[in-house]
């Protein structure tokens, strides 16, 4: 085929250079026309270093291991597979999995037949499945027993369903099809703009939308990965997060680089996050280089005497939230690392990010620009604006991680831009060095008494009370002051909220902050609502307070 040898596959690289300006100039995006991200990932490896480990499985308790030349084999028969059901160049393949072999295989195999993957998140339940399955337009869908009784009503476009643990209702017995598959595929021409996979939003804003990403996305990602885990990789490195690879942050800032860069990559995706057993996998596998998101470290934060961990990390990259101040100072502490915090959207990600290595970390920033990506603030006609004056964070057209369009959704994708610039829907600052700040989504900002009030610093201030697990602040109707600020809080440790503890946290926000800035109502519950990937649904927290409001 020509291209995806492991010259061309270097030619994304950053520069170890040692300040961020300098490899900033030094980066150009140089990607051969014959570019495919199964040859990237597995094909490459396969021919040059056949026995090298690839993933590590573990599930209830046992691993199993795949080299490079296992993955590459294994995707050819589920490649033939699927040509055999029809599955053409543009077609869509649904994958409802968990983090296992066969997501990667059938990612793989997509790629190398010139199809669409449509990555869907196994905690959905049979509406969100159905809708998703129904807009791409996916006509085979890849899942396990556990999921299948989900399609029970849905999905009637769907050709073919297999489930990877045995034949069941609706669907065939993937590993016997597999079997009887010859292991030589010959791939599909594609290149950096063919399309790959369709990614859907999380939904936080109305109904999610499908971003449709290029063979591209993966190159797009690598300065990005390289910087956030320290110009990676280094001899003996190995990468997880806990984080699901239906969505982007587990599958473009881990699965995928991992598997790039020759990386062994374990594949383990808790049912429900186990703080405690996080320190044990990092431990057991010896991981070097991993995504936590921030919900997963403050939760890790509460574990006790941490020290008894034997690590071998290396860095941390966190992202989806700001992590802030106290957050990073346990990281230094307890991990032994600064924590190097990146910023991205499911539409364009990782184009934000810091390197501790090289550059100070400054409390509440997400970083500086990527090599390879321009980001600026603007206002609301598309003008940068100052440093220090607040806009919209926007990401210049051109950048390699950014989406070809939204699925089905022309008016939704022109939206999207104003001019030159993709816009984000993200409240921010730049400061004089490039720095950015999250201050918060355009519509949760707080406007009260005239100021403009962003949550991610009460958020901040809130969860620095060593009773406070998780914080969130939003804005409600006042007929004064236009707006006051709520905080939703939930307690760790057991503890119980009552008035005596919401008059603290509001004193140590009115403290610490400013008064204007102080919540004047506090409210516990048992547990945030959050999206998959662990950002908080504000909007759920302002339908509960009016629904309370009313109840009065």
């Amino acid at each position: 085929m020509g291209g995806g040898d492991l010259g061309e596959a270097a030619m994304v690289d950053i520069a170890h250079l040692s300040d961020w300006e300098s490899i900033r100039r030094a980066h150009r995006w140089d990607l051969p026309p014959d570019y495919n991200l199964a040859e990237d990932m597995v094909g490459k490896w396969a021919k040059a270093d056949p026995g090298r480990l690839a993933l590590r499985h573990l599930r209830r308790g046992e691993t199993v291991d795949f080299t490079f030349r296992d993955l590459d084999l294994l995707s050819n028969r589920l490649a033939n597979v699927f040509s055999a059901h029809g599955l053409e160049r543009g077609d869509r393949v649904a994958v409802l999995l968990p983090q296992c072999p066969e997501t990667l295989l059938t990612h793989l195999a997509a790629y190398k037949t010139g199809a669409v993957v449509v990555p869907l998140f196994t905690l959905f339940g049979a509406d969100a499945l159905g809708w998703r399955i129904d807009h791409s337009g996916a006509e085979i869908l890849v899942t396990d027993r556990a999921n299948l009784p989900k399609l029970e009503g849905i999905g009637a476009g769907l050709k073919a369903v297999f489930c990877i643990d045995g034949a069941g209702e609706r669907a065939m017995d993937l590993h016997s099809r597999m079997e009887r598959a010859r292991d030589a595929f010959d791939r599909v021409a594609t290149g950096p703009d063919t399309p790959a996979f369709i990614s859907y939003t999380s939904g936080t804003t109305g109904p999610p939308k499908g971003a449709l990403h290029a063979h591209r996305v993966l190159p797009g990602h690598v300065p990005g990965v390289q910087l956030v885990h320290d110009f990676f990789p280094r001899e003996g490195a190995a990468m997880w997060s806990p984080a699901d690879w239906a969505w982007m942050g587990g599958l473009c800032n881990i699965a995928m680089p991992s598997l790039r860069f020759g990386v062994p990559l374990l594949a383990y995706r808790m049912e429900r996050f186990d703080p405690e057993e996080a320190f044990a996998v990092l431990q057991n596998f010896a991981l070097t280089n991993v995504f936590l998101p921030p919900t997963a470290l403050k939760l890790m934060r509460r574990v006790e005497r941490p020290e008894r961990f034997d690590l071998a990390l290396r860095t941390v990259g966190s992202g989806g939230e700001s992590l802030g101040a106290d957050m990073l100072d346990w990281g230094r502490e307890t991990l032994g690392l600064t924590v190097n915090e990146f910023y991205g959207q499911t539409e364009c990600n990782l184009v934000l990010g810091n390197c501790a290595s090289i550059m100070e970390v400054r409390p509440g920033s997400m970083g500086r620009a990527m090599p390879g990506s321009r980001v600026a603030v603007v206002d609301g006609e598309g003008n940068e604006v100052k440093p220090g004056e607040p806009g919209e964070i926007a990401i210049a057209r051109g950048d390699a991680a950014m989406f070809l369009k939204y699925w089905r959704s022309p008016e939704k994708t022109e939206e999207k831009f104003r001019g030159d610039w993709m816009l984000t829907g993200d409240e921010g600052v730049m400061d004089a060095d490039g720095y950015f700040f999250f201050n918060s989504r355009t519509d949760d900002v707080i406007t009260s008494s005239g100021y403009r009030i962003g949550p991610t610093e009460i958020e901040h201030c809130l969860t620095g009370h060593p009773a406070v697990e998780l914080a969130a602040a939003i804005g409600v109707p006042d007929p004064i002051r236009t707006e006051v600020v709520k905080a939703f809080v939930t307690l760790g440790g057991g503890r119980v909220g009552g008035p005596e503890l919401a008059e603290d946290l509001i004193r140590r926000v009115r403290t610490r902050l400013s008064p204007h800035v102080a919540p004047r109502e506090i409210v516990f519950i048992d547990r945030m609502p959050v999206t998959a990937t662990g950002k908080i649904l504000r909007r759920e927290l302002r339908l509960h307070g009016a629904e309370k409001d009313r109840s009065r």
